[in-house]
């Protein structure tokens, strides 16, 4: 059995055949399935915890953006028990194209679903245990959702928007690292991000060169730019080529700590915004054989 939860918000204003182009593809396939309409924020999340909850072996389908498939992994009591797939179909769909899933194509992601066996990918868990499959950070990332979120732009714009305005504004704070229980270093930084996918914000290349199963997360931290370094950041950040700027440091690890300069602070997990209290440091690090996703098939 198939259960296909639905962010009907999305599929509302989008295009209500979507629904009826899966159902064809599970039918045509001879696979059993649900329908999950999600009702409020926050819905997938339960549901994929009403259905996890015995720990039996679940089949989860996430029709919607980032947004969905991040709640529904939330969700789930039992990520080792778990086959996850996503039909993307959101206004962000980060994770389904860093796997070679094209968005707003549910014919196809369907097809991925009905006909290839799930594989094993990463994901990142913090140490309240908030899951991230795409990308969680800190920092200016924020300030764009922020700012993206407040706007009334739609679309892929609305990200692209967001962030030329946190670019003019968005001031440095300090915070510091540790990377795999290595030494701490210190920041007055724009931007901590780590990331088990390739980008975020619908198509700013944070991290052009992750793997989702290779076992490591790609932790991006930008330290304090002057302005003009800031514009020729993002230039080269569109073309998913920060590397040559001193600023910038890249590196792949299995656990990282974060500790901010206040207790206070908001970070992102796909595009979702949570605010921290008395945090002082964010700890993560990568899962992985655990969660099994289905994946076009690979050479």
């Amino acid at each position: 059995m198939y259960h296909i939860i639905v962010n009907t918000t999305r599929i509302k204003s989008q295009n209500a055949n979507d629904i009826e182009i899966v159902k064809s593809v599970f039918d045509r396939a001879g696979k059993q399935y649900t329908i999950h309409p999600t009702k409020y924020a926050g819905h997938a999340a339960k549901i994929a915890a009403e259905l996890t909850a015995g720990g039996e072996k679940v089949r989860l389908i996430a029709m919607g953006g980032d947004g969905t498939l991040h709640e529904v992994l939330n969700g789930v009591k039992y990520p080792e028990r778990c086959k996850l797939g996503v039909i993307p179909v959101g206004s962000g769909n980060d994770f389904a194209t860093a796997v070679g899933i094209p968005e707003n194509n549910p014919k196809y992601a369907a097809q991925i679903i009905a006909f290839c066996s799930p594989m094993f990918i990463d994901y990142i868990e913090l140490t309240h245990g908030l899951r991230s499959i795409n990308a969680v950070g800190c920092g200016m990332d924020v300030d764009v959702l922020k700012r993206t979120y407040a706007g009334n732009h739609k679309g892929k714009s609305k990200y692209f928007y967001g962030f030329l305005k946190s670019v003019f504004t968005y001031k440095a704070k300090k915070f510091a690292v540790e990377v795999d229980g290595g030494e701490r270093k210190n920041y007055n930084g724009l931007i901590a991000c780590l990331g088990n996918g390739r980008q975020i914000g619908g198509g700013i290349k944070l991290f052009p060169q992750a793997e989702v199963d290779d076992g490591y997360m790609d932790f991006l931290i930008v330290d304090y730019l002057s302005l003009f370094k800031t514009i020729v950041a993002f230039a080269k950040l569109v073309l998913g080529k920060l590397d040559g700027i001193k600023e910038v440091t890249k590196v792949r690890c299995k656990q990282a700590v974060i500790y901010p300069e206040s207790e206070s602070m908001t970070i992102q997990a796909e595009g979702e915004l949570y605010d921290l209290e008395k945090c002082e440091s964010i700890s993560a690090k990568i899962v992985q054989n655990k969660l099994r996703f289905y994946l076009p098939h690979r050479d």
